[in-house]
């Protein structure tokens, strides 16, 4: 008798430990999971320089997490407003910058990337000339309200001069 009840304690007392073993690795997993705001980098960053008007953000937006993560918004001091950015075709066939709806989603472990005639950050009435050489600083704010700092350079660039949908955008005139 005495066996059985200990046998039935020893596995009533593994099934304990089994069960806290699951609870504390499912905490444990939850624990590691970092804002997305730590887990994404800029490479190759730059803004376009122009005098006046508008301008644009490029690079490289590295997620070096195993989760999706999603831009939703950037501000600077450079510019009163910014919008994230796709270049789309419409219905006349034109290459056409819009806001993307949603933001920018980069999947777990990948990239996306900013580029003239695709995604990118969009600066709108801004506030000094950017000249090539000065540096900029943006903010991102990502779903999960985390945020990341980053800082480009400014460079003289005669492309990125799309049209806005629903009219032309002042891309700041005669930079190169």
């Amino acid at each position: 008798m005495h066996a059985r009840t200990t046998s039935k304690l020893l596995a009533l007392t593994a099934a304990v430990v089994i069960a806290l073993t699951g609870c504390s690795t499912a905490a444990g997993t939850a624990a590691e999971t970092k804002p997305a705001g730590e887990s994404v980098t800029i490479e190759n960053g730059w803004v376009k320089a122009a005098d006046e008007g508008m301008s644009a953000a490029f690079g490289e937006l590295v997620n070096n997490s195993d989760q999706d993560v999603t831009v939703v918004s950037a501000t600077t001091t450079a510019s009163n407003m910014i919008e994230l950015h796709e270049t789309v075709e419409n219905e006349s066939g034109e290459m056409v910058m819009r806001e993307k709806s949603g933001g920018f989603t980069i999947p777990a472990g990948t990239s996306l990337t900013l580029a003239p005639g695709g995604n990118h950050i969009m600066l709108m009435d801004l506030v000094n000339p950017i000249k090539a050489g000065d540096e900029v600083t943006f903010t991102l704010t990502f779903s999960d309200d985390s945020t990341t700092e980053f800082t480009v350079p400014a460079k003289d660039y005669s492309g990125a001069n799309e049209n806005y949908e629903g009219g032309d955008m002042d891309m700041g005139g005669d930079s190169k």
